[in-house]
């Protein structure tokens, strides 16, 4: 028989393999071939195609992610994680957590559509330059959260 944590444990790895695998096909396939301009000249409507597609998966995945996360938090009790060095991939699952929640529910909808798309169009070598930094900054973190919670949560505590 399975036990509720453990199908919690099965749904967030689910969601972080999404979500962050959707964060580094974006940063190194789709971002990338926009910028050269091999999804075509107009690189507003290629990457605007291709996010449109994509950020309902990855809202998805992040609440997936969030939920599952509390969840096992509560249900196990690991509070005390949060305040032990030994376990800083926790505080960095939350951290990461948080920008994307702020990124996908906030900066995207309200504030990147709003202004880079004029920002593009009128300089599309800097904003896309500046899309794909951005990106891979996030992907960086997550992907050295998603090491450090692998290694962690299996014993390896690099501390």
């Amino acid at each position: 028989m399975v036990d509720e944590a453990t199908v919690a444990r099965t749904l967030h790895i689910l969601g972080v393999v999404i979500w962050i695998g959707g964060v580094s096909m974006a940063t190194t396939v789709a971002i990338a071939a926009v910028r050269r301009g091999d999804l075509g000249p107009d690189k507003v409507k290629a990457f605007h195609a291709i996010e449109r597609r994509f950020v309902w998966q990855a809202r998805a995945a992040v609440l997936l992610v969030g939920a599952t996360g509390f969840y096992m938090t509560a249900a196990l009790d690991l509070w005390g994680r949060f305040a032990d060095p030994v376990f800083w991939w926790m505080d960095a699952m939350v951290g990461v957590w948080a920008i994307f929640m702020l990124l996908l529910f906030i900066g995207e909808p309200f504030i990147l559509h709003r202004y880079f798309k004029r920002w593009a169009n009128s300089a599309p070598d800097a904003a896309f330059a500046w899309l794909h930094r951005a990106h891979w900054i996030l992907l960086t973190l997550g992907l050295i959260t998603v090491f450090g919670a692998a290694s962690g949560s299996h014993g390896w505590l690099l501390l």
